[in-house]
């Protein structure tokens, strides 16, 4: 599923931007709603469910411990 959605937890990306998690929160609802581009009817929540899941996506990554293999 989202196979266009790149992991952002260091290693594999260090410097994750603000940019970065709401491009894999968009994929995500494109993915789960069918909708490439929603209809008016749908844009609010559509927009909302990017919002939300780009902050929980921080939240998320924040929260994360990285052990440094030296």
């Amino acid at each position: 599923m989202c196979r266009n959605i790149k992991t952002l937890r260091p290693p594999y990306l260090d410097n994750v931007t603000e940019e970065d998690t709401r491009a894999a929160a968009l994929q995500y609802v494109r993915k789960i709603s069918g909708f490439r581009k929603p209809s008016q009817a749908n844009q609010k929540a559509f927009d909302k469910a990017v919002k939300e899941i780009a902050r929980a996506s921080d939240r998320l990554l924040a929260a994360f411990e990285v052990r440094v293999l030296a």
